[in-house]
């Protein structure tokens, strides 16, 4: 259920705790103005749903189960040179991913017959009228935000002929773009929406759904009312952009007499270090710079879901950031958190080593294998232990030694201690360098009376490091995925310049890592945390012989320490 800002944290649930839409909704219940909630999300499918959508989404959908109403998934497929099957697909598959099943199924085509119908009515009104003027000649008429626009000269005509001519465009006697039928409302209104807007257009095009039936298409905004009204509709939940069209909303339905919804409109989400338009990730996908609309880098929800990114920690984000009447930018750190915490919770710890150098253990027995009992999420009680392989020879991350460490490095140096996860604690002895003074070798004892879980020592480490086996550690590929973006808002930028300027060159590494035996048969789409490291996810590339890690997220917000000390420096 998608909740206010204060109940979802805990708040009461009291109508004082309701955001102003739940306010609005209330209201006309009481009043009797609707008998119910019915919504609807509605798409269009020119592209794949990415992180904003999920706030509509949640919103519509949770409303509807709130007051025990109905929510539709609709395609507003009325532009049939920028829409796909596939994208009507993929839009399906995020919505259920999401946790949400609609109501019914509809798209806007499915109405072109009713709405060609009620264009005819408009015209014998004549609230409508059939226009000569081109695109740019339009444009030119329609005047400027602080000039009132010019009628069309075509603006007279009678009822019978507007009723001839668009007969004959929808007869397809008439080029692409010779004619348009425009409502009749007035050209001097400060609302630039009224300025006679265009209802249909000729475009010979071929429509995923229709085929070639129809060589006339009705616009957006003659279409995304009237399907609202026959579907009964009664909230038509939009956000703010549509605040300055809702005039022409009301003006549609009240010139038919038919079943009126009521619009009201909410913020936007927008996040931090993002660019979610269309024509931005269309892009990204056509030039390459990310592998397609599903890469784990990009805003999209099959992005996100391939990331790794729960549906849960998206919609409790959702419920977090609550609903505004204004808009405003999220940092994307409340995003990463609210993963964070689903995963904390439900991931299970593995061990892997990502940038490995050798550990050998002299005072273990040649050749001895024993078995340390590992849990496996300290969150979960439920969730058990594990049996890991531990040896002589161990990888542990080159970043966990130092041959020279400051006073406050509390892992493992030359002439310290520091214990071994799950293992024993051990002591650095010494180290082996090749020719060019790198470490290859870490050399340690460890202290038998120290096995974790049975320790009597009274030895005390101020740290623990993970590690793998070496002899039994399995390799696998991790991409180490990052921000696409540097900038705070990366749709700014100089004249001159472009967006992709602010790619960020280390949003992607790769590398080979090594893990625990058990991960080597992880499932496509099971997300474990590397203990230390972050959580992870393994990717629909793995095979059989190869298994493919994503980093979904880091355990801590690296990006805003860095920031810190930035500013700090």
């Amino acid at each position: 259920m998608f909740m206010s800002e204060k109940s979802a944290s805990g708040g009461s649930d009291a109508p004082s705790s309701k955001h102003f839409i739940q306010q609005a909704i209330d209201s006309d219940l009481a009043s009797g103005r609707f008998e119910g909630v019915f919504t609807r999300f509605p798409p269009e499918p020119n592209g794949y749903l990415h992180i904003g959508h999920a706030k509509s989404i949640c919103l519509n959908f949770g409303l509807a189960k709130e007051y025990d109403g109905t929510c539709n998934l609709r395609f507003d497929d009325t532009n049939p040179t920028k829409e796909e099957v596939e994208y009507v697909d993929s839009i399906k598959e995020d919505v259920e991913w999401l946790g949400f099943k609609w109501d019914s199924l509809h798209f806007a085509s499915d109405y072109f017959d009713q709405l060609y119908q009620w264009a005819e009515k408009l015209i014998e009104q004549g609230d409508a009228y059939v226009c000569d003027l081109n695109a740019e000649e339009t444009r030119e008429y329609r005047g400027t935000l602080t000039e009132p626009g010019r009628n069309s000269p075509h603006r007279d005509r009678t009822p019978q002929e507007n009723l001839e001519l668009f007969r004959a465009m929808r007869d397809g006697k008439f080029a692409d773009g010779a004619k348009s039928l425009r409502a009749k409302i007035d050209m001097a209104s400060p609302n630039i929406n009224l300025r006679d807007p265009v209802m249909y257009r000729i475009l010979r095009a071929t429509h995923h759904r229709t085929g070639d039936k129809w060589c006339i298409y009705p616009t957006y905004d003659w279409t995304h009312g009237q399907s609202d009204s026959l579907e009964g509709i009664t909230f038509s939940i939009c956000t703010l952009e549509f605040e300055n069209h809702r005039p022409l909303y009301d003006w549609y339905c009240e010139k038919l007499g038919i079943h009126h919804p009521r619009q009201i409109e909410f913020a936007k989400l927008k996040l931090s270090t993002l660019l979610i338009g269309k024509r931005h990730m269309l892009r990204l996908v056509k030039e390459g710079f990310v592998s397609g609309w599903d890469d784990p880098r990009m805003p999209t929800l099959s992005g996100y879901r391939r990331r790794g990114y729960t549906p849960e920690s998206i919609r409790n984000f959702c419920t977090e950031v609550g609903v505004a009447k204004f808009n405003s930018t999220i940092d994307i750190v409340r995003l990463e958190n609210s993963v964070r915490e689903h995963l904390n919770r439900v991931a299970p710890r593995r061990m892997a080593v990502l940038d490995p150098v050798k550990l050998t253990i002299t005072n273990w027995p040649k050749g001895k294998v024993e078995y340390s009992e590992a849990i496996n999420n300290p969150e979960d009680p439920e969730s058990g232990s594990r049996q890991i392989p531990f040896s002589g020879e161990l990888l542990i991350e080159r970043d966990d030694f130092r041959e020279e460490a400051p006073r406050k490095f509390f892992r493992l140096k030359k002439g310290g201690s520091v214990r071994l996860r799950a293992g024993y604690i051990i002591d650095c002895v010494d180290v082996v360098k090749d020719d060019a003074g790198e470490i290859t070798e870490i050399l340690c004892t460890y202290d038998p009376e120290t096995k974790s879980g049975e320790d009597n020592s009274g030895r005390k480490v101020k740290g623990t490091i993970h590690w793998v086996s070496q002899e039994h550690a399995k390799q696998v590929e991790v991409r180490l995925y990052d921000r696409l973006f540097t900038a705070e808002d990366p749709s700014k930028v100089e004249e001159g310049h472009t967006f992709v300027e602010h790619l960020n060159p280390n949003s992607l590494t790769t590398v080979t890592a090594f893990v625990e035996p058990e991960l080597a048969k992880a499932d496509v789409g099971e997300r474990v945390q590397f203990e230390r490291l972050g959580y992870f996810v393994v990717d629909q590339d793995s095979t059989g012989e190869k298994r493919v890690f994503n980093r979904i997220v880091s355990l801590r917000d690296t990006w805003g320490k860095m920031e810190a000390k930035g500013k700090a420096d």
